[in-house]
């Protein structure tokens, strides 16, 4: 029989907690019992407007890796908005985010509220989401004339250009940035724009700002106007009326790590802890076979072909690979999966050491580059998964490879954005280079 810990918790005294092992009859118990055993308890929570969607969420703690303390704290803030919930009388369906504000507000008013509870809401509103339990549309959108546009660009972006949402998060405020100063609370007439109001948005908007920035402002803008001029929203293209961007290309070279320094950093990792598998991994992916950061991020463990030896690679613009699975890349994986992966419902293959275990994101992966370098005593002026990427290719042409080979392992859609990379072998542009008149003085 498993053995039971019951004790009672601050809030609610007389409330047991249960404490059950992991053995096969614990798969079949509740997860609300899990967490609670008192009869009184679990009966008021069941009863409640979110009483089936209670195991629904205990489920997704303890695969997300939450210990049984971690989870029996994010559960209590869900049993109490179920409270809240019933006191107001107010149905599942009615649940909004403007209902988890004025949810919060009360518990503050009560010194009840954490901070860090705002994210245990945010998860179980996204356990409802993708239940399609609730509404999936923020509840702002459909109030707001610039808010409308903003998702009717959105789902364009999406549906008709086959974008990720990670583009998405770059781009949609800057449209919105732009519809809300030029209209800001008044009636949005698109017609009304004039090319002085893109000009004097992007001005403000690159002030100061990197040069990649600014090709991203002007990009956005030029994809946003052909949107509303294709749709009939604007009588007349405005496109031209964006400014352009002065290139930088010719004065800049890309940054890259000697051989060695790349052996070196891979070598700081301590590959006897979980941690240093899974950084080493990640590394090796990045130098061996040069992938983007988010590349790695958004890597499944159904993208790994064990048979045939591939990995296949989602790239920008919905671009999809296969690329061969080198020999010291597929045992570091498999090492990683064997001895070091948590074992949880998420199907990235690289996750968070600690609860939640999801999916690693791309800031965090740059860190372990960073991180690395650090450890290893490399000083770089560039940092980041895209060094590695550089040195992979700058090695490449060392090595005699040509810049269209290069561009097929990089993956790159243009050649123009391979011919950087010439800029780097100083070797062969030194015999182009012409003798100057009248010799060297």
């Amino acid at each position: 029989m498993s053995p039971v810990l019951c004790f009672t918790t601050r809030n609610n005294p007389g409330v047991l907690l249960s404490r059950v092992t992991s053995d096969p009859q614990n798969e079949r118990t509740p997860m609300l019992e899990y967490f609670y055993s008192d009869p009184t308890f679990l009966q008021r929570c069941r009863s409640g407007p979110l009483g089936p969607q209670l195991d629904q969420f205990g489920k997704l703690l303890k695969e997300n890796g939450y210990s049984l303390f971690s989870g029996q704290e994010k559960m209590r803030v869900v049993v109490d908005l179920n409270q809240w919930l019933s006191d107001k009388r107010l149905r599942l369906a009615q649940l909004t985010d403007r209902q988890i504000l004025t949810f919060q507000a009360d518990r503050a008013k009560r010194r009840r509220f954490h901070h860090a509870e705002s994210a245990t809401l945010a998860l179980f509103l996204r356990m409802l989401r993708e239940s399609n339990l609730i509404s999936a549309v923020p509840e702002k959108s459909p109030n707001s004339p610039v808010e409308r546009l903003v998702q009717a660009y959105a789902k364009f972006l999406i549906q008709e250009r086959g974008l990720s949402q990670i583009t998405l998060c770059h781009r949609l405020p800057i449209v919105r940035g732009f519809l809300s100063g030029r209209f800001k609370s008044a009636r949005v007439c698109l017609n009304a724009l004039q090319p002085r109001d893109i000009n004097r948005f992007v001005v403000h908007a690159v002030r100061d700002q990197r040069r990649d920035h600014a090709n991203l402002v002007t990009t956005t803008l030029r994809s946003f106007l052909d949107f509303l001029y294709q749709h009939g929203r604007l009588k007349t293209s405005l496109r031209a009326a964006v400014p352009a961007v002065a290139s930088g290309r010719p004065s800049e070279l890309p940054s890259f790590l000697e051989p060695e320094q790349v052996e070196q950093l891979l070598r700081s990792c301590d590959r006897s802890s979980i941690g240093g598998r899974r950084d080493y991994t990640i590394l090796l992916l990045l130098a061996r076979l040069g992938l983007r950061v988010r590349e790695v991020s958004g890597l499944t463990l159904d993208d790994l072909n064990w048979e045939s030896g591939e990995v296949l690679v989602r790239g920008k613009g919905g671009r999809e690979d296969r690329l061969p699975l080198l020999p010291d890349v597929g045992r570091a994986i498999a090492a990683y999966l064997k001895n070091g992966r948590p074992h949880c419902s998420c199907r990235r293959v690289f996750l968070r050491l600690v609860a939640p275990h999801q999916g690693m994101v791309g800031p965090t992966i740059s860190g372990i580059v960073d991180r690395a370098l650090k450890r290893a005593g490399i000083s770089s002026a560039h940092r980041g998964g895209h060094l590695l990427r550089h040195s992979l290719a700058t090695r490449m042409l060392r090595g005699g490879a040509s810049l269209s080979q290069i561009g097929q392992v990089l993956r790159h859609q243009h050649i123009d954005t391979t011919e950087i990379y010439a800029r780097v072998d100083q070797k062969a542009l030194r015999g182009l280079a012409q003798p100057w008149p009248g010799g060297v003085r």
